[in-house]
């Protein structure tokens, strides 16, 4: 997950570089197509062409389509906003991965994971400041970003165990390229890629294509529950990102938002791993 995390954030940093000169979707075509001429060689050398049908499994496409809507609302937001303030208002997703757990799966919250989930929201309206005068109307996709990202986490236990990873990875590319290739095609003006354009974006497609791989390796070998609280080195990273390439740095109530969501992360982490302990001394 801490692989994911990085990774992620690399694709984004290329994609908003790229958004300065053109438009979203038209990036995020790119970025797909890029992302899938990475992914199927490997899957093939692998040896995974075999299992390309179980692309077009149930559970595989629904996860690809919480991914899609998770990603349009990301990219919308991207350019028009520091990225360790959109990604730090994404950081609820695993607050919302431990509440989904709970409601879809039936897992064991409990007061004190409740409250974690309630202070970990309060920081990322600390970050997106609304009614302030800086806040951005697009801080409103970030909730969006958050909500399909933990149904995506929570459907990857559905996906069959005899389902490589990378066949689902791939089935997530392709599903979202498409969307955004329809959506630019059909909503915007697409621009002629400079060469260093498509540079970033083979840069973007391999970063992508890691990212997906590894987040649904965590989810599906790990509980929700244990893997969610890793994912908050998302704003650390960004954080990094931003600052060295776009030279963005978050103002004071944003940092504390941050701090407020990655403290309440770790403080699931560190409830978790007591409250397993007791239980192994238990039995």
């Amino acid at each position: 997950m801490v692989l994911a995390t990085g990774t992620f954030v690399a694709n984004d940093s290329c994609m908003k570089l790229v958004m300065a000169d053109a438009p979203p979707l038209q990036v995020l075509a790119m970025r797909g197509i890029a992302a899938c001429l990475w992914c199927l060689p490997i899957l093939l050398v692998l040896g995974h062409g075999k299992d390309l049908p179980h692309a077009v499994n149930r559970w595989v496409i629904l996860r690809s389509l919480f991914e899609t809507v998770a990603i349009l609302a990301f990219v919308f937001a991207l350019p028009r906003m520091a990225i360790a303030d959109i990604t730090a208002i994404v950081q609820i997703s695993p607050l919302l991965v431990l509440s989904g757990a709970s409601f879809v799966w039936g897992e064991r919250i409990g007061p004190m994971r409740w409250l974690f989930i309630a202070l970990g929201i309060c920081g990322a309206l600390l970050v997106a400041q609304p009614g302030s005068s800086t806040a951005s109307p697009f801080a409103a996709l970030g909730f969006v970003t958050a909500a399909g990202a933990a149904l995506r986490a929570l459907i990857s236990r559905k996906v069959a165990h005899d389902i490589p990873a990378l066949v689902v990875t791939f089935n997530t590319l392709l599903t979202v390229m498409l969307f955004a290739l329809a959506g630019s095609l059909l909503f915007e003006e697409m621009v002629v890629p400079e060469p260093w354009h498509l540079g970033l974006m083979a840069m973007a497609g391999f970063f992508l294509m890691c990212g997906h791989f590894f987040v649904f390796l965590a989810f599906r070998f790990a509980h929700a529950r244990v893997v969610a609280p890793f994912t908050y080195a998302f704003t650390l990273w960004a954080v990094l990102f931003g600052f060295v390439i776009f030279g963005d740095v978050p103002n004071g109530l944003a940092v504390s938002g941050m701090a407020l969501v990655i403290a309440t992360g770790l403080g699931v982490l560190i409830f978790e791993g007591r409250e397993q302990a007791r239980e192994r001394v238990q039995a």
